[in-house]
């Protein structure tokens, strides 16, 4: 292990004593006290680095400049997310490090033994230093190796006076797991780049411009109620009626069913009893063509199960949720992507472009005039208790953010 993946693994391990896990169905943002705290945590960081402008708002948005050292570079910001998926395991993590991972089973503590018939993608890793979580919890790589690596490369340009950049604007954000509640809680005047990067996604290599549209759809239905013994005429059973409406939905358009760039319309819940029933929605396509349809096709669905109830009543809600960063890429920004691109060549690193089938905080951060790109953190199995961190990956995603703040690439 190299003076980077130790510098590394000390602030990853030093954000993990923070349990920081979102909670979805929370109405407060941050949904959970451990983001604040981590928030906090970083705020102190960035102050002993001499960082600038530092805010920290009611909703643990955490945003600084690092002032540049030269002038004329465009100014450039990085958005990590503070939060940890929730999947029902352990708030608290317990990292594991394997050094010199020559294939053998890793044995854990609190959970099954992982061996290379599991995941075989572990056979591209084979001497490598690798952190994994004991199996009690996710190892939260997603996001706090990015924290990890961008804290790290800012504190590279506090020590290294021959290292010129422009000015840098970080910002970390809360809920991010919850519907990017805390991007969307973003004061932008507080963040004002000409591009910005993310780093939220796996393998080394990987790189994204391209994401789902996402949006979410609540439909409602309202039954009449009667004993079953003269329900005759009378009873409207809005169970039923969310049955029949799902029943006229293609089967070959649910998450199941679908890979690439196909989109979906995922049932994500129901909940209901004899007189209402609730149903949620998730709606994504990489078209915003074919999104705008599925959610037109949504709203007709729901006229067909009116005509079909008449005494029924049929409500529909639909909300955007984050776009594809695609759409936001114009000539003016599109160099925010070749730079990402160039920095990849510049440390020897295979370009793996992805269009992602899922969002990041920069897909509604594009929305809004900023455009996002997203690269990788080097971590697998993201929001599973068998992800892990190969720490030399983690040093090349380090050296790429390097790269792309000193504009180097």
């Amino acid at each position: 292990m190299d003076r980077i993946e130790e510098a590394l693994l000390r602030r990853f391990l030093r954000y993990s004593t923070i349990p920081s896990e979102s909670k979805a169905g929370v109405s407060t943002v941050p949904s959970s006290v451990g983001q604040r705290k981590l928030a906090e945590l970083l705020l102190t960081e960035l102050e002993e680095m001499g960082a600038t402008d530092i805010h920290l708002s009611q909703h643990s948005v955490l945003t600084a400049r690092f002032p540049g050292n030269v002038e004329g570079r465009k100014t450039i910001g990085w958005i990590c997310h503070l939060d940890t998926v929730d999947v029902s395991l352990s708030p608290v993590v317990h990292p594991m490090l394997v050094e010199n991972y020559q294939g053998q089973d890793i044995v854990r503590e609190k959970g099954k033994t992982i061996t290379l018939s599991d995941r075989p993608e572990l056979r591209d890793h084979i001497g490598k230093d690798i952190l994994f979580s004991d199996g009690s919890s996710v190892l939260g790589a997603d996001d706090k190796a990015a924290i990890a690596i961008v804290m790290e490369a800012l504190d590279t340009l506090r020590r290294d006076d021959n290292l010129s950049h422009g000015d840098i604007i970080v910002a970390f954000v809360p809920d991010e797991e919850v519907g990017l509640k805390g991007a969307k809680a973003m004061d932008l005047s507080r963040f004002p780049v000409d591009w910005a990067y993310t780093i939220d996604c796996c393998r080394k290599g990987e790189v994204v411009w391209e994401t789902f549209n996402a949006g979410e759809a609540e439909v409602t239905f309202e039954g009449i109620t009667a004993h079953p013994m003269s329900s005759k005429g009378v009873l409207v059973n809005p169970i039923l009626m969310a049955n029949d409406f799902l029943s006229l939905f293609s089967r070959d358009e649910t998450p199941e069913n679908t890979e690439g760039k196909e989109g979906f319309i995922y049932a994500k819940g129901i909940e209901g009893g004899a007189r209402v029933c609730s149903l949620r929605l998730l709606i994504r396509d990489h078209s915003r063509e074919k999104y705008e349809e599925k959610k037109n096709t949504i709203r007709k669905n729901a006229e067909k199960i009116r005509e079909l109830y008449p005494r029924g009543k049929v409500e529909v809600t639909i909300s955007d949720t984050y776009g594809n960063i695609l759409d936001a890429v114009t000539e003016d920004n599109r160099i925010a992507i070749h730079n990402l691109k160039e920095a990849l060549k510049a440390n020897g690193i295979e370009e793996i472009p992805l269009s992602m089938r899922g969002g990041t905080d920069g897909s509604f951060i594009s929305t809004k005039g900023i455009l996002v790109p997203n690269y990788f953190t080097g971590a697998l199995n993201f929001h599973s208790s068998e992800e892990f961190w190969p720490l030399e990956d983690g040093k090349a995603s380090y050296l790429v953010t390097l790269s792309l703040m000193t504009g180097s690439c």
